[in-house]
C-alpha cells in the first residue's frame, strides 16, 4: 500500500513535524518542548550542581575559619591566664620589697 505525500512527510519527521487536516506542515509542540525541557533540565541540573558545590566549599571554608578562631581564643585564654599569674607574682614581690625597704616604712612624727 502506497503512502500519500502528506503521510510520508509526517512519518519522515519522526513526530517533530506533523501534517494538519489541511495538508499544511506544523511543528509538534510536544516533541519540541520535550527536547527543550531535556536541554533545560540538563542546564538547570548543571547550574544547580555548581551552586551546590560552591555552597559546600563556602561551608568548609567557614568551618575552617571557625576552627582557627576557636584555637586562637584558646591560645589567648592561656596567655591571659599566664600573664595574670605573672602579674600576681610580681605584685607580691613588689609588696615584699616595699615592706623590707626603709624608704617605704611609715614614719612617726
Amino acid at each position: 500500500m502506497a503512502q500519500s505525500p502528506d503521510n510520508e512527510q509526517g512519518s519522515m519527521a519522526a513526530g517533530i513535524i506533523q501534517n494538519n487536516n489541511n495538508g499544511n506542515i506544523e511543528s509538534d509542540p510536544d516533541s519540541l518542548s520535550t527536547h527543550s525541557r531535556t536541554s533545560y533540565d540538563l542546564n538547570y541540573n548543571s547550574e544547580e550542581e555548581e551552586e551546590k558545590q560552591r555552597l559546600i566549599n563556602q561551608v568548609l571554608t567557614l568551618q575552617k575559619t571557625l576552627d582557627d578562631l576557636s584555637h586562637r581564643v584558646d591560645t589567648v585564654k592561656e596567655e591571659n591566664f599566664k600573664l595574670r599569674s605573672e602579674n600576681q607574682v610580681l605584685g607580691q614581690y613588689i609588696e615584699n620589697l616595699m615592706a623590707a625597704s626603709n624608704v617605704f616604712q611609715m614614719t612617726n612624727k
